[in-house]
């Protein structure tokens, strides 16, 4: 078997529950599931969805960016929202943080998120 190279930063927020931020096996990323916590306070960036999506993005970028990559290396991007009429903001936003080639992507309503956050992102990344 491939060997698993854990993937951590004090730059997004530390894990709550039994898994890492990230683990890389050979080039690729498995990127675990963020909300938006500041990595610093570990408390949510707002209650509002607009800041919420924001800190989440950034949650990933530090992630990426710790296992030597961007957010341009992610090739899946999974988007779980707790009202799916904020399709259009996660659009709006993801346009400042990505570039074409954009990712391929899954945006799921679901019923709750850990700490009744209003987002939650995971994907793979390929370095």
């Amino acid at each position: 078997m491939a060997e698993k190279v854990i993937i951590a930063t004090d730059n997004a927020p530390a894990a709550i529950g039994t898994y890492s931020q990230a683990v890389r096996v050979d080039d690729t990323v498995y990127l675990s599931g963020q909300i938006p916590l500041d990595p610093k306070t570990m408390e949510k960036a707002g209650e509002d969805f607009d800041s919420q999506v924001v800190q989440v993005f950034e949650n990933l970028k530090a992630v990426c960016e710790a296992a030597g990559g961007s957010l341009q290396d992610i090739v899946k991007l999974n988007i779980f929202m707790l009202d799916l009429a904020n399709f259009a903001k996660v659009n709006d936003v993801m346009s400042q943080y990505f570039q074409q080639p954009y990712p391929a992507r899954a945006a799921i309503g679901v019923k709750q998120l850990p700490k009744d956050v209003l987002v939650e992102m995971d994907g793979v990344m390929v370095l």
